[in-house]
């Protein structure tokens, strides 16, 4: 495989800036053993049957992200990656010839030195303790670098059923949902199971050189016994929220496909030739980035060959891509 056989041209303006409101209106694409379907995303539940397991990705995207600027004046962003101490932190840094010993300036007397790196995550000694109050005072929602305004609320970068603190990016599938649509799920007789993934930038990261020798930065991930047992004892089918709950259940799954409740930490890539330990009968997802590895997961899963059709027909009818943008069902 080539990095390149992962790879589209898209206009531009299909990036979406904005999340659809009310959310559950954003288009859906439907890839029904092969055939391709357009809907809406509130359709979802004419799509879902009785005793069904839906998978969802709890966690919560964290206030990690601060703007600043070099004592010389020149602006930098700050990411929160990992706390190793109250003043110490693990971060993603993005600005102008980032080098150790480089200080930055933030809002209420806040500042910060570059200590050490490893490759492109910077060690920084911070001022004060970094507290929570310090946090909802200065810190925001991280937000990727194609979406070029800011939120309108942070509800529009959090799924509704958000619930532990730790990611640095959305699930972004579990976007669409809203308290309603999954009302109406859950009365249909559809059972939810919830699990626990904490997004990394590890995701996000280029991949450079073979796609064979990628490694992924580890996420933590949480599969409770309740969660565990409804996957297991399912009478219908398995359909998945995103690529987080994909690599949740295969990180958490032993050799015949048996979920264990756990929390650990994993740093699964999958690729196409990935054999999968689980029957996963269907995923919600979005439009992922060209070359990615998100794109790569949903290759994996489906077909590289159907996947990139069904992104040329998504490009032919004007489909909205990326994190705040419309959704595919892939139902194998």
């Amino acid at each position: 495989m080539e990095l390149s056989d992962f790879y589209y041209e898209l206009p531009k303006e299909l990036i979406a800036q904005k999340a659809m409101v009310p959310k559950d209106h954003s288009r859906l694409m439907v890839l029904n053993k092969g055939k391709i379907e357009h809907r809406h995303f509130y359709d979802i539940i004419n799509y879902l049957k009785k005793d069904d397991v839906l998978v969802i990705n709890e966690t919560k995207v964290s206030k990690a992200r601060v703007c600043g600027r070099k004592l010389t004046g020149s602006a930098v962003e700050l990411i929160l990656c990992k706390k190793l101490a109250p003043k110490r932190y693990e971060c993603r840094i993005k600005g102008n010839r980032i080098r150790l010993g480089n200080r930055y300036m933030f809002g209420e007397g806040l500042g910060c030195e570059v200590v050490a790196r490893d490759n492109d995550i910077f060690t920084v000694e911070f001022s004060s303790p970094i507290t929570k109050k310090l946090i909802d005072t200065l810190f925001e929602l991280p937000t990727p670098p194609y979406v070029k305004r800011k939120l309108g609320s942070d509800l529009e970068y959090q799924t509704v059923y958000s619930r532990k603190e730790g990611s640095l990016a959305a699930p972004t599938a579990g976007l669409h949902f809203t308290p309603e649509l999954l009302a109406r799920i859950k009365q249909k007789g559809v059972k939810i199971a919830k699990v626990l993934l904490h997004v990394d930038f590890g995701t996000f990261l280029e991949i450079k050189g073979r796609i064979e020798e990628h490694h992924m930065h580890e996420e933590y991930f949480e599969v409770s016994k309740a969660a565990a047992d409804t996957i297991n004892h399912r009478k219908g089918r398995l359909i998945l929220v995103g690529t987080t709950s994909v690599r949740t259940l295969e990180s958490a799954a032993d050799a015949n496909g048996k979920i264990i409740h756990q929390k650990s930490r994993t740093s699964i890539f999958i690729y196409p030739g990935y054999t999968f330990k689980n029957r996963i009968d269907a995923l919600i997802t979005n439009f992922h980035l060209p070359e990615s590895t998100l794109i790569m997961l949903v290759s994996a899963y489906y077909s590289r060959e159907k996947i990139l059709q069904a992104y040329q027909e998504a490009i032919r009818q004007k489909y909205r891509f990326y994190s705040l943008g419309d959704a595919m069902l892939l139902i194998r």
